[in-house]
């Protein structure tokens, strides 16, 4: 039998005497559940984003989730399974390493970028022969980020820049990333190892109306049924591959929905955002689905590196990791990890060990937890077992636990060019040697609630509210990045460009300097007409980041210096050729050359990349325009507002073009809507032309349409 804690074999729903010999020959071979190793079989890897454990079906949730139940039920559940981080890119980068966070370095989605030469799943598959295809759904696995190593295909291509709001994240539909997965495995012809990632368990919880109707009083509950269904044809499609594959399906974290204190996931590790699904199972043509077995042995993600090339054959050395079809040699501990409140915020970071069933959490105010007795962490068991808080806390030391690096950390030339540009607050707040009870997480966590708040109240419409939640977090902790960048956003899509650089700069001065904080800041200077001072900031920012390379483009492009904003755009194509904003940004400098056939050849590629992105669309209509396809650019600029209610420029144009066309009543309603939300700060000479133009004196014709500024960036939370 198991070693250890005493494995628990369950097989499902079996009977009479085949129950009794099924079960046999489950302890026989306990404690593992057993794939023979197979060169030429195919490898499913399937990461559901925010997938709490207790939200499965066959983990006893309350979301239907028979696609997931159906293939447990061909191979093995883990009950006891834990990330080691609990936000996007740093576990990713966990599952596709098998390394733990401060091996690989990524400790958080903003700043850190996957080191390259680091080793993925994906390149070891490729050495053995395989086919490689990732398919994502949201901007934290971006390519950007390093995590396309060994990959043949990266599928990305959701779209770079955003709505009004900061709150979402750039993503897609569960459909509509399995659906180019699908088609890219149709394609192989050898054997194939696919990464698909689906993002919709995320917050904010919108799953299609149909789902949201099953699920009237539970949004998170629908979004995961509705992933189910969306992963419904991918499985049923390795049914029919004329080879067996091996699937793993887990999630990068959980989701607290409030237990704890917590709205979502970042700040704590309880087992609501930790403790994940895994179930490891084969399909092949013509083998139904029978009678999974049910595992309580720990599992870890960096258990699945190991155990993928544990069933293709291949050796898995230098890992911490273990594969799962392996006997556990006693009860491996797990490293956990929260380092987005310290990066983030100055909070205490957070560190913990798993041993068995008990839970250590290294904070100023000490967590330890039976998790047997406790699943829930309601009981902190710190202050009664002061022994074994000690021998936990030996096993911790037995990992990294050494401060983090800090996220886009500027070198010793570039902080002396801040200084020069009059920034002088500093790298980043260091991590402190000693945190306090007042910077325990625990204490904070009201603030993380704010946060939310105020996102919500802009969401809303209720921006002043928005503006005096996140000035209330500032205020009780200056070093709160996030609040600081969201203020800023906020006061920018209100028309208040003044206080967004100011809030911005405020924010530098007390030393919180994330390289999102300058890129944001660079921007923003660049589109009120301070592009000296915008491109003096962004040349300090790293030469391979693809977010401040366009950023230091459109700053070149408003100073004036066309060849090096092409130059720094083509360079940020080169670090990611599917880079839509980049191809946006080239059409635009081709524009406003007047090279007409480039412009449009760049902005449909631009197009191609990402049919989501308004400004393309918007500069494609002053092409058509230009080229004397005037119905073809009222098109393009419908689309463009479409695609964002708050694509200015393309409002105006439609203004200014149905009026020439003679359809005033339709210009007048574009043109209405112009003068209703562009902000007058940055927009009061052409809100002044539009009043003019369907004003009461009749329409007025007036000359070419607006020429677009280059593309802004994506506006992204830390979420």
């Amino acid at each position: 039998m198991a070693r250890g804690r005493g494995l628990r074999v369950t097989l499902v729903a079996v009977a009479g005497i085949g129950a009794a010999v099924a079960l046999v020959l489950w302890i026989l071979r306990a404690p593992s559940f057993g794939i023979a190793p197979r060169a030429d079989r195919n490898v499913l890897l399937v990461t559901i984003d925010t997938l709490r454990a207790d939200a499965v079906g066959s983990y006893g949730g309350r979301a239907a989730t028979p696609n997931l139940d159906r293939l447990a039920n061909r191979g093995a559940r883990f009950t006891f399974a834990h990330a080691h981080s609990v936000l996007t890119l740093p576990s990713h980068t966990s599952i596709l390493t098998g390394q733990y966070p401060y091996t690989h370095g990524v400790r958080d989605n903003n700043g850190y970028r996957v080191r390259a030469g680091e080793v993925t799943l994906a390149a070891r598959l490729k050495a053995l022969g395989f086919a490689t295809g990732a398919f994502v759904s949201a901007f934290p696995l971006d390519q950007r980020y390093g995590l396309q190593a060994g990959f043949d295909v990266y599928d990305d291509q959701f779209s770079e820049v955003g709505k009004t709001t900061e709150i979402a994240l750039p993503e897609r539909r569960a459909d509509r990333t399995v659906a180019p997965a699908l088609e890219w495995i149709g394609k192989q012809s050898g054997k194939w190892f696919a990464w698909v990632h689906v993002f919709d368990p995320h917050a904010p919880y919108s799953a299609p109306p149909e789902w949201q109707t099953r699920y009237p009083t539970d949004a998170y509950a629908a979004e995961v049924a509705w992933t189910d269904a969306a992963l419904g044809p991918l499985f049923e499609r390795l049914e029919r591959d004329g080879r067996p594959t091996l699937v793993v399906v887990t999630a990068d974290h959980g989701e607290a929905l409030g237990e704890h204190g917590e709205l979502t996931h970042g700040v704590f590790a309880y087992e609501g955002t930790l403790h994940i699904p895994l179930i490891v199972a084969e399909v092949a043509p013509g083998r139904p689905a029978t009678r999974g077995v049910t595992l309580t042995q720990p599992a870890r993600h960096v258990d699945i590196v190991p155990t993928v090339l544990d069933a293709a054959g291949a050796p898995a050395t230098g890992l911490p990791g273990a594969s799962l079809f392996a006997a556990p040699q006693g009860e491996a501990p797990s490293y956990f990890e929260s380092m987005m409140p310290v990066l983030a915020r100055g909070w205490a970071p957070l560190r913990g060990v798993l041993v068995g069933h008990e839970k250590y959490i290294d904070l100023p105010i000490v967590e330890l937890y039976d998790l047997e007795r406790d699943p829930r962490e309601q009981q902190n068991l710190a202050a009664l077992k002061p022994d074994r808080q000690v021998v936990l806390t030996n096993v911790l030391r037995e990992f990294n636990v050494a401060p983090p690096n800090q996220p886009g950390e500027e070198s010793a030339a570039a902080r002396e060019r801040l200084r020069a540009l009059g920034y002088t607050g500093g790298s980043p707040a260091p991590a402190r040697d000693r945190y306090t009870e007042a910077d325990d997480p625990k204490r904070l966590i009201d603030l993380d609630k704010m946060l939310h708040r105020a996102s919500e109240q802009f969401a809303a419409g209720r921006a002043p509210e928005a503006i005096a939640t996140y000035r209330q977090v500032i205020d009780r902790r200056r070093d709160t990045a996030d609040a600081y960048r969201n203020l800023a956003f906020v006061f920018w899509q209100i028309g208040r460009p003044a206080d967004a650089i100011a809030t911005l700069e405020a924010a530098i001065r007390a030393g919180v300097k994330q390289r999102d904080i300058l890129v944001k800041l660079g921007t923003y200077l660049a589109e009120t007409g301070a592009a000296g001072r915008a491109v003096a900031l962004l040349e300090t920012l790293p030469e391979d980041d693809t977010e401040a390379l366009n950023a230091l483009g459109i700053a070149y492009g408003q100073a004036g210096r066309a060849a090096d904003a092409m130059r720094t755009f083509t360079r940020a194509l080169e670090l990611d050729a599917t880079n839509g904003l980049a191809h946006q940004n080239i059409g635009t400098l081709h524009l406003r050359d007047g090279d007409l056939a480039a412009a449009e050849a760049s902005l449909r590629k631009a197009m191609a990349i990402d049919p989501s992105l308004p400004g393309a669309y918007t500069a494609l209509g002053v092409v058509l325009v230009k080229t004397n396809r005037r119905a073809d650019a009222i098109d393009a600029w419908k689309r463009a507002v479409e695609l964002e209610p708050t694509e200015y420029d393309a409002l105006y144009n439609l203004t200014v073009e149905l009026v020439n066309a003679g359809r005033v009543a339709e210009a007048r309603q574009f043109g209405e809507r112009y003068i209703a939300t562009a902000p007058p700060a940055l927009y009061a000479p052409d809100i002044a032309q539009v009043k003019k133009l369907i004003g009461g004196d009749g329409p007025q014709l007036v000359g070419n349409s607006r020429n677009p500024r280059a593309a802004m960036l994506r506006e992204f939370s830390t979420s």
